[in-house]
């Protein structure tokens, strides 16, 4: 039976659509012959043989292809600019800088189907007139990297890459560059000023990248997943693209699926599809009996999505106007006992600790939010603290010099839109309703079910739990760190999380 076919057959991949990932676990990505056995290089021998520049920006532009990176700018209109552009240098960049917490996406297509990233940045390259390209990929995926290594190399040696391609009098290069982590330079400007060899920072825009980018010369930046749809928009036609997805959103998009959800992994499904059918349908639905609370997509600069609104069609402007965002892809799936607050402070968290600290608003504005949020879960604030914290999130969007720090408080602001009940309850109850910010908790043990068997006391690495063999415990609240080792010890649900 053929694998994509029997890849349907399963109910996690039935109402999925795989274009972009349509290579990826089905043939060897080592070997550029099974690349071309199922179409590798037809799109870019078209385009060379058949087709001008104009006609490629064009079928791109009506593919309705938006970029897959997360700020979904059209794809077809960011290399028209870049075509008009005159000079005699122009630049095409891949963004491999995969950085968001719990995402793999691109991983996967680079290390799953290389050449269809090769392929697609030599299309553009042709579009706008550029001759060579740089792909920027983070050095912590070394599969991914030997595997493009390997795709550039046998491109080259067939005559893929390089001189006079396909007989066109087409030349194009591409060359690898290695990321050091940095999540800023998930940003474009950034992503270039590292690519120069220079400090990953943001520049100020205008002038864009079409316009002005890598070493100041005409450049077009777009992600592996963006770059994994275009071979195929070229062969199937703009139209078929076009026929999937909503009307502002074309095509399809990998998500990956991640959290408390029974099947977790890449998922691609027709822009439109609905929040609940990912979750229920192709993810399993949530384990262990426990509810469905929030679903976090975006990462560091998205947004949750309450369970009230699990039927909210998953596209770029249906997302932003709930308060979320696209992203590249990752989604988060959390159940009841998942901490609002806790959530936006993780990812808050990590937002400051990636800041470049190139501007003010986000430098200090980020650090001093996040203080705001400790304040919260230890149970210090104060209503008013609220209010204050709001009114940093607005000024931190307004004012901060790249997305980093634009989208930073969007993680707050749309968990305190779905979820005020619980920042009233860590403000004024002094409580967790989740149990899970430890400064609010408090173990305590159950007299009617506690048997004395001193098991939660010599697990105590603090020695809080005191009692007689046979007798009632007693948990010292000043000693106790809130580990909850006595609980996950204690075989007669005798201890009680409040």
């Amino acid at each position: 039976m053929d694998t994509v076919t029997s890849l349907k057959n399963t109910k996690f991949f039935a109402s999925q659509e795989r274009v972009a990932l349509r290579n990826c676990g089905i043939i060897n990505p080592e070997l550029i012959d099974e690349y071309i056995a199922r179409d590798g290089y037809q799109a870019l021998g078209k385009v060379l043989t058949t087709m001008s520049p104009e006609e490629v920006i064009d079928t791109v532009k009506r593919s309705g292809l938006r970029g897959r990176g997360g700020g979904g700018f059209p794809t077809g209109t960011k290399w028209e600019f870049a075509s008009k552009s005159v000079n005699d240098v122009k630049y095409v960049c891949c963004n491999a800088d995969e950085g968001d917490p719990g995402a793999f996406m691109d991983r996967s297509v680079l290390e799953g189907d290389p050449h269809a990233v090769i392929e697609a940045m030599t299309i553009a390259g042709y579009a706008i007139g550029a001759h060579q390209g740089y792909i920027y990929v983070r050095a912590e995926y070394p599969i991914a990297i030997k595997r493009l290594e390997i795709a550039i190399k046998q491109a080259r040696d067939y005559g893929l890459l390089g001189k006079n391609i396909f007989e066109s009098g087409f030349d194009f290069e591409l060359e690898l560059r290695l990321g050091s982590g940095a999540f800023v330079c998930g940003e474009e400007t950034a992503l270039m000023t590292s690519i120069e060899g220079n400090r990953g920072e943001p520049r100020p825009r205008p002038p864009f990248p079409a316009v002005k980018g890598l070493f100041g010369k005409p450049t077009i930046l777009n992600n592996v997943e963006t770059y994994a749809n275009i071979t195929t928009i070229i062969l199937k036609g703009a139209e078929w693209f076009a026929s999937m997805g909503t009307e502002r959103s074309k095509g399809t998009k990998v998500f990956c699926v991640v959290g408390k959800i029974k099947n977790t992994g890449l998922v691609e499904i027709p822009m439109g599809t609905t929040l609940r059918d990912v979750i229920e349908e192709i993810g399993g639905g949530i384990p262990n009996g426990k509810k469905f609370k929030a679903a976090q997509t975006g990462g560091p600069s998205g947004g949750c999505i309450p369970a009230s609104l699990i039927d909210t069609k998953i596209d770029y402007d249906n997302l932003i106007s709930i308060g979320a965002m696209m992203g590249s892809g990752g989604l988060i799936v959390m159940d009841e006992d998942t901490c609002m607050v806790d959530i936006a402070k993780f990812f808050l968290d990590f937002t400051v600790d990636e800041s470049c600290g190139k501007c003010t608003p986000c430098r200090i504005g980020t650090k001093r939010l996040l203080q705001m949020l400790e304040k919260i879960t230890s149970g210090n604030a104060t209503l008013e603290d609220l209010d204050k914290m709001e009114e940093l999130c607005y000024y931190i969007k307004a004012n901060s010099l790249c997305a980093l720090g634009q989208t930073a408080p969007n993680p707050v602001l749309s968990t305190m839109r779905y979820f005020r009940d619980e920042y009233i309850a860590h403000v004024v109850d002094k409580k967790c309703p989740a149990g899970v910010c430890k400064k609010l908790l408090k173990y305590e043990v159950d007299e009617d079910h506690c048997k004395g068997c001193t098991a939660c006391a010599r697990v105590c690495p603090v020695n809080a739990i005191s009692g007689e063999v046979k007798a009632t415990h007693i948990i010292d609240q000043d000693k106790c760190i809130k580990c909850g080792a006595c609980m996950d010890t204690c075989k007669f649900n005798a201890i009680e999380k409040k």
